[in-house]
């Protein structure tokens, strides 16, 4: 369920401030964060953040296309292996006629 309209995007007010300065400053330093509830704003296109996946900190770059998404969704926190169950065996061989 999204967040009502009134209340506005939830932004985290330590990495916003850190935003702010970053782009005051103009400086291309990486800031770290482990809030990936927080909303991607206009404020942030041009920064790299590194997101915290509860393992690691990843690093992305905010494009015009992310506004509006939260930080976790481009952090994730599982890795996929592959489905359980015995392995396919290769069943193209061709047949001798004898």
């Amino acid at each position: 369920m999204p967040r009502s309209l009134k209340k506005g995007p939830f932004i985290n007010y330590k990495l916003i401030k850190k935003i702010v300065i970053n782009n005051r400053l103009k400086t291309n330093k990486i800031i770290n964060t482990w809030s990936r509830t927080s909303t991607i704003t206009p404020e942030f296109l041009g920064n790299s953040l590194a997101v915290h996946n509860g393992k690691k900190f990843i690093t992305i770059y905010i494009s015009e296309n992310m506004i509006g998404h939260k930080l976790g969704e481009f952090s994730p926190t599982r890795n996929f292996r592959s489905h359980s169950g015995a392995k396919k065996i290769n069943t193209s061989r061709k047949k001798k006629n004898v």
